[in-house]
């Protein structure tokens, strides 16, 4: 089992690999119906998909709102068109996905058959799609990212708003999960629609703040680190003076050698020449 420091020095490798790739890495976040009190089983429906690109804020959004307008040049959703709609709105969002297969796609905590990319998937085969699965190598986690790197107690449940309001980030727009499975039974389409707009917004806001070290939590350094002694190495492995300064050690003990092999070949020449 790794441990906190491991952890945490994992957290920052996977944060650099994506600050790398900014300009190809994708904040994506979607709204359903309540995935909770279904007793006949059935998959909860999808209401939009907020895809924003975390170098130019560029974003694409997928709603069902927005399928019904470009369907019956009106926002009005009727239950028995759902599904009609919902595919079609999942199709602009594969085909999105296709041609964006080597993209990184970040995300929170959408990783399993409740709420997640295997969610969507299922969504879509249900209604005679055939998604474009996104490589599992190219999906990041920015909720796990965080508890890698602070430990789980960083900020109370439900940690996104709980960082929201330690960070002093507006809540324009932003329904929780209960809200957004009230605004779901009341077909208030557009107001899910704008509260997965303003989540991929917080997210991409967050992952600025964690890359450039102003993201504030509820974490100590012993909660980061694990201790002191791992806290003193993670500083001698990583602090620019302590590294220069084995860098400056290294190349003084070069040189020490260099003159020392040269000192040697005089001797050696002189004593042969003796001879």
């Amino acid at each position: 089992m790794a441990s906190r420091l491991e952890k945490h020095r994992s957290a920052i490798k996977t944060v650099e690999k994506v600050a790398q790739e900014r300009k190809h890495t994708l904040v994506i976040h979607y709204s359903c119906e309540s995935f909770y009190d279904r007793p006949e089983g059935r998959s909860a429906r999808i209401t939009s998909i907020a895809v924003r690109n975390l170098e130019s804020a560029v974003t694409h959004s997928f709603s069902i709102h927005k399928a019904a307008e470009v369907d019956k040049k009106t926002t009005t959703v009727a239950d028995t068109d759902y599904d009609r709609l919902e595919k079609k709105m999942l199709k602009d969002f594969y085909d999105f996905v296709e041609s964006h297969q080597n993209y990184i796609w970040l995300h929170w905590n959408m990783r399993d058959i409740n709420y997640g990319f295997p969610a969507l998937e299922h969504r879509y085969e249900v209604l005679g799609g055939k998604p474009k699965q996104i490589p599992e190598e190219r999906l990041f986690d920015l909720a796990r990212i965080l508890v890698s790197w602070y430990g789980t107690g960083y900020a109370g449940h439900p940690r996104l708003t709980s960082l929201m309001k330690k960070n002093r980030i507006t809540d324009r727009d932003f329904l929780s999960g209960a809200e957004e499975a009230g605004a779901f039974d009341k077909g208030e389409y557009v107001k899910l629609h704008q509260s997965t707009l303003r989540k991929v917004d917080v997210m991409a806001n967050i992952f600025g703040r964690l890359e450039d070290g102003t993201l504030k939590t509820n974490s100590s350094w012993r909660d980061i680190y694990g201790g002191f002694l791992p806290m003193s190495l993670n500083f001698v492995l990583n602090h620019w003076l302590v590294a220069g300064i084995g860098l400056v050690s290294s190349v003084v003990g070069l040189v020490g050698g260099i003159w020392s092999f040269v000192n040697w070949l005089g001797t050696s020449n002189g004593g042969n020449g003796g001879a």
